[in-house]
């Protein structure tokens, strides 16, 4: 049996080949992809800037869903035919992070999708213990959020959201509208900073709160919208020095900034804030187990708006126009690729 992938080649071009299907190595198991999302890593990927991790001949993704097809001996607590998301982190389980219980943050974490070959084909053979399955209801295509939306869960828990603080997301892309919506799930008072008017239309749609700092003086606005007290909890997420200058200038009083944005190059920060205000700041990568599972309870219960979320299905052999298209779209927020040749979003 044959089967169809998408490999990146480097120079922004993917290319579409025929291979021969691979069973299951003990331990692991072998999944009929459904859709597969394309995330902003998998954008710096096809912008160049991560080649030498990659090389020229890797097949990438890793936000997805679909259903076992076999499994490897060794394997158990699955069926064939089971509905389930991959976790894609492989750790070593040796380093120190690792024997201090953050095998997500591993000092030689393999990334499936990166490191290895990921998602953007037919069939995956991924280690069991990246495996989540999901309710047998769930749409494949809600499904494929479930990824990007543990980013969001374990991003509010290091910022420790509590109902009714005063949270400021600063980057309305994907990952940061995610975030405002957990963070909104949780009780908190939301506001998007965010210079895209789409994005800032959808995140009004969704019962957000925003501000378009290229339109007004944003850290007066945010400060009097917040009474002269500024935002609890700040979260960066758009990967620029204004929105760096921005989450300093806002925090309020003993607040936390949450560092999520993979910044490009070095950003200048107001470290006197952090002085003065008694200002916390913390780190937020990937995540961990219980908020891959936060998150499916999130998908499924409908806690956010997935169909809206999704704007825009490809198939696989047409991975190059789709990333093209979302390169160039402001009005994208999350495309999906459809690896099984199902059709319109549900």
């Amino acid at each position: 049996m044959t089967l169809t992938a998408a490999y990146y080649t480097g120079k922004k071009q993917f290319a579409i080949e025929t291979l021969a299907a691979q069973s299951p190595l003990a331990g692991e198991v072998q999944i009929d992809v459904a859709f597969c999302g394309i995330c902003g890593t998998d954008l710096h990927v096809y912008l160049g800037h991560m080649e030498q991790r990659i090389g020229n001949h890797r097949v990438i993704g890793h936000e997805m869903s679909g259903t076992i097809r076999s499994i490897g001996s060794a394997v158990s607590g699955f069926s064939v035919g089971d509905p389930v998301v991959v976790r894609p982190l492989h750790a070593c389980g040796d380093c120190s992070s690792c024997k201090r219980g953050y095998q997500h943050i591993c000092q030689n974490l393999v990334f499936l999708g990166l490191d290895s070959d990921g998602a953007f084909q037919q069939q995956w053979c991924v280690p069991a213990h990246t495996v989540h399955k999901l309710p047998e209801d769930l749409s494949m295509q809600h499904a494929a959020l479930v990824e990007p939306m543990a980013v969001a869960v374990h991003s509010v828990r290091r910022g420790g959201v509590e109902g009714e603080e005063d949270v400021l997301v600063i980057g309305g892309g994907p990952i940061g509208m995610l975030i405002a919506l957990v963070a909104k799930h949780a009780g908190a008072n939301v506001t998007v900073s965010e210079i895209n008017t789409h994005r800032l239309a959808m995140a009004e749609l969704m019962g957000l709160s925003t501000i378009n700092p290229s339109e007004q003086d944003a850290p007066t606005a945010l400060m009097d919208a917040t009474g002269g007290k500024g935002f609890d909890v700040v979260f960066e997420v758009s990967g620029t020095q204004p929105g760096v200058d921005l989450m300093t200038a806002v925090t309020a009083t003993r607040g936390r900034i949450v560092m999520v944005a993979i910044h490009a190059s070095l950003a200048s920060v107001d470290l006197f804030q952090f002085f003065w205000k008694e200002i916390e700041m913390i780190g937020a990568r990937v995540y961990e187990l219980e908020d891959y599972e936060e998150a499916i309870r999130l998908v499924a219960d409908g806690a956010i708006d997935s169909k809206r979320l999704i704007t825009g299905i490809k198939p696989l052999t047409e991975i190059q126009s789709a990333f093209e298209e979302l390169a160039g779209n402001p009005k994208a927020m999350k495309t999906l690729i459809d690896c099984s040749g199902a059709t319109a979003i549900q």
